[in-house]
């Protein structure tokens, strides 16, 4: 029985980065973008709507798009406004959109001093959201308020993804081109110097766990959505490891994590990974391989881990999202410019 082609829209001249999935909206979908594959020039915010085409296979649609001075790496969607999303540029900066609106962003901040990589909006303490950037640090904001709320010094390199557990709001995890993975206890006592210091060196909280993930660079990771302290990660190694962190000790510094599964297919880095919202055992993987893949980390006695690949792609795969209302419905981007719609 053949598959049914992806549904696909495709963005002449923007490459793309990551896309996002309204949690209001089951059709509604956001994909940050940039010209010149993100190295000079300008970017895009496109929103997208899906809706039912001939044959059961779904059509994409451009309702618009927003232009900005700088490429586009990330994009999340606001938990409490459901026409409200941020994005994160390379010029550091981060930006909050009104979809209602025409033009120009109703906020925007200017800390980071390098490329801010992702933006994720916490769904559990739903006014905060939190940024990663090649500066090393990680921010914590309030889309009210016009400076951080706090600012994490998370490694001494590039900070591709900082992300929110979907279980405790005060737990952020964070990978780097390190190798580490790092989880963060936003109510630990800070290591900030009590006197006044130029030592900027110390970090302003430590990390309750530090996990040596990789001997590369670790370009992402996700948190599973059913098992607190389960995430999972990938890089530049080429390979996507579950990880058991319950060894995390809240306020002191900590080494640990388990590998509970290590999955290998992919012939070049991994560039995003992300748990099924609907099943604790599945996850997808993006890669540089021009391929998105989907794993079950439970398969049947003598069976692959892999369950699915996905190439209809010409070039990277760099973003791949899971629909949040209809199961097995998965969101792929890549520097094709195209964006695929498929069910697995």
């Amino acid at each position: 029985m053949s598959r049914p082609p992806p549904a696909m829209l495709q963005t002449p001249g923007f490459a793309h980065y990551a896309l996002a999935w309204s949690p209001f909206h089951t059709t509604r979908l956001a994909v940050a973008s940039s010209a010149n594959y993100g190295l000079v020039g300008n970017g895009r915010l496109h929103l997208v709507s899906v809706s039912p085409g001939p044959g059961g296979v779904p059509a994409l649609g451009l309702d618009k798009y927003y232009e900005t001075q700088d490429g586009l790496y990330d994009v999340a969607w606001s938990e409490v406004h459901e026409n409200q999303l941020v994005t994160a540029s390379g010029d550091g900066s981060i930006r909050l959109w009104d979809v209602m609106l025409n033009d120009l962003p109703i906020r925007a901040w200017q800390e980071h001093t390098r490329e801010v990589f992702s933006v994720d909006w916490s769904n559990v303490q739903k006014d905060l959201f939190v940024s990663s950037s090649w500066d090393g640090n990680v921010k914590l904001w309030s889309p009210e308020r016009p400076r951080s709320i706090t600012t994490l010094h998370a490694h001494h390199s590039c900070v591709y993804q900082a992300l929110f557990s979907p279980h405790q709001p005060d737990i952020i995890a964070t990978c780097s081109t390190d190798g580490t993975m790092k989880l963060f206890d936003l109510r630990a006592p800070s290591y900030a110097p009590t006197l006044p210091s130029t030592n900027f060196s110390t970090p302003l909280a430590a990390a309750a766990l530090t996990v040596p993930a990789s001997t590369t660079e670790v370009l992402t990771l996700d948190w599973n959505k059913y098992r607190p302290f389960v995430l999972a990660s990938a890089g530049v190694d080429k390979g996507v490891k579950v990880w058991d962190c319950r060894m995390a000790k809240t306020g002191g510094e900590g080494v640990g994590g388990v590998c509970e599964v290590a999955l290998a297919g992919h012939e070049y880095a991994v560039r995003k990974v992300q748990w099924s919202p609907h099943r604790p055992d599945v996850l997808a993987s993006a890669s540089y391989d021009m391929t998105c893949r989907v794993w079950t980390t439970t398969p049947p006695s003598g069976r692959s881990h892999l369950l699915h690949i996905h190439d209809p792609h010409t070039e990277f795969v760099v973003g791949c999202a899971w629909s949040l209302y209809e199961e097995g419905v998965l969101a792929s981007c890549s520097w094709d410019c195209r964006v695929n719609v498929f069910r697995v």
